[in-house]
């Protein structure tokens, strides 16, 4: 849960639930409000005209993880959400209704099994070793597994529906969001008018627990990587006083742990337990293409990082009297200083 109240609550209309393409017939057919980080001014526009907004040399940071279908059912319809890969055939999950006890064995479709191991003291996560592990896990995850969907998403999508169109490596529990209104169209102009583009990796972990049960990040481990490549990029924007802007928190996440004592980026793989807030320096990013996010949400945290509360708290009763959506098929939110 995040650290910093936000008193304000999301109308049940302004729960995104249709994908853009199957309405308005295409992914980049959605909205953008324009927050000014130094003002806090507003402005409001299309999706498509963000090239307005960013200039020749500027860089945009990617994440390139692809969404993997999380969730599977037990023959007895018993709700298993994994949450985190731990080893090849070793996963943390959410098991939504009856709790197993420890050493109980889960049967899955196909006869594989699922042996609960422990449970997070910490969290309402278990860990469950499968009988099957590496390629063949993955075979039998998308035969019978499906994606993460809540309650607001009242039909059932492809898992396309939830990809970015530049993902890449499998590994993400729930959708970087932040890049799915990004198509190939719009990105071929944003590099014809000289945006640089690079991707980072963070496969993200399972957002919500249920029952108003929120991840704390400190405790909530992602894997990530940031190539030399990204670094090399990076630098070169810094040197000539270009812009670094982050599509999506994990990035931000990931960029930021990749920064050393002294403030320097480094090629990085590993595991973050970084929690950005209201306090924490950005050594990297200077702007932030994100979704808007629930009240609960430790996102809240790591926006007020890049401007003052009270300017989000305002930006987000705006978004609600505008009619902005929320959530991972809804309208987007750049935050910038526009002096620069």
């Amino acid at each position: 849960m995040n650290h910093l109240a936000y008193p304000f609550q999301i109308p049940s209309t302004l729960h995104a639930d249709t994908p853009a393409e199957y309405y308005l017939n295409k992914r980049e057919a959605v909205r953008l409000l324009v927050q000014d980080r130094l003002s806090g001014e507003c402005f409001h526009q299309s999706f498509v005209n963000l090239d307005r907004y960013l200039q020749k040399g500027d860089v945009l940071i990617l994440n390139n993880s692809r969404t993997i279908p999380a969730v599977l059912y037990t023959v007895n319809q018993v709700e298993v959400r994994l949450a985190r890969k731990v080893t090849s055939n070793t996963w943390e999950a959410l098991i939504i209704g009856t709790q197993p006890n420890i050493g109980d064995t889960l049967s899955f479709p196909n006869h594989v099994k699922g042996l609960v191991m422990r449970k997070n003291l910490e969290t309402p996560l278990v860990s469950i070793q499968f009988s099957v592990s590496g390629d063949d896990f993955y075979e039998f995850l998308y035969q019978f597994g499906s994606p993460i969907r809540y309650e607001y998403i009242k039909k059932e999508w492809p898992i396309d529906a939830y990809q970015t169109v530049f993902s890449s490596v499998p590994g993400s529990i729930e959708m970087p969001s932040a890049g799915r209104a990004l198509s190939w169209k719009m990105l071929a102009k944003l590099q014809k008018e000289g945006i640089e583009i690079g991707f980072i990796q963070l496969h993200t972990g399972l957002s919500y627990y249920g029952d108003n049960r929120w991840p704390e990040p400190s405790k909530h481990p992602e894997r990530f990587s940031v190539s030399s490549e990204v670094v090399n990029l990076i630098e070169a924007a810094k040197a000539r006083g270009s812009k670094v802007i982050a599509v999506g928190t994990t990035v931000v996440r990931a960029l930021e742990s990749a920064v050393d004592a002294n403030a320097v980026l480094h090629p990085v793989t590993g595991e973050t337990t970084l929690h950005i807030k209201e306090d924490s320096l950005l050594h990297v990013v200077d702007g932030l293409l994100t979704g808007f996010h629930e009240t609960e949400a430790s996102h809240l945290d790591m926006l007020s990082a890049f401007i003052h509360s009270s300017h989000l708290l305002s930006t987000y009763q705006e978004a609600i009297h505008q009619g902005y959506l929320w959530h991972e098929f809804g309208d987007m939110n750049l935050l910038l200083r526009l002096d620069q």
